[in-house]
């Protein structure tokens, strides 16, 4: 199919190379580590709630799910691997497309926290998500209380755009929530 020259075909998951990770497409394998360093780890869903790997089946599901969501052109899910270690260092993926705009999200198992990796990371995959998918603007969120994430969106060159108060209910703590985007 011939697109018009300023047309993009969309290319999905796509592996990408920064300077200390390889962004690669989900394998069965990673179930595991995905487990074992963010799944069992209470920190790493302590903001969101959400703990899509709370046991090893859960895991799986969801590793499964991801690498059947590879079909969609507009599926964006990478492991974050740490070059030279063939560690899973964390996850980060896009959703919820509109065809206008995306939602991005992100974790970094705690032993690879303070690396730089998901500012790293998230640079890439704003850069690949408007530049080669065509997508004008990618959203992401936040708890207030998050600096560790606040950090990497606003290093990766996101800018805040709005907080809704009390937005996010996790178990008994509540948090305000900061909206972040990017456009290209």
């Amino acid at each position: 199919m011939d697109l018009p020259k300023n047309e993009i075909a969309a290319h999905g998951t796509a592996e990408l190379w920064t300077e200390h990770l390889v962004l690669r497409r989900y394998r069965p394998d990673d179930a595991d580590q995905l487990y074992e360093h963010l799944g069992t780890d209470p920190e790493m869903h302590k903001y969101s709630g959400w703990n899509p790997y709370a046991t090893p089946e859960m895991a799986q599901e969801t590793v499964q799910r991801f690498i059947d969501s590879y079909e969609d052109e507009h599926s964006y899910s990478w492991v974050m691997d740490a070059k030279g270690d063939d560690a899973v260092a964390g996850t980060i993926g896009a959703y919820d497309y509109d065809g206008k705009q995306i939602e991005v999200g992100f974790s970094v198992v705690r032993g690879w926290q303070r690396h730089g990796f998901a500012t790293e990371a998230l640079k890439k995959v704003l850069e690949y998500l408007t530049e080669n998918e065509g997508i004008t603007c990618v959203t992401a969120w936040c708890a207030a209380e998050n600096a560790g994430s606040r950090k990497a969106m606003e290093k990766a060159g996101m800018r805040l755009v709005n907080t809704e108060k009390d937005g996010i209910k996790v178990d008994d703590r509540v948090y305000d929530k900061l909206l972040f985007e990017y456009r290209r």
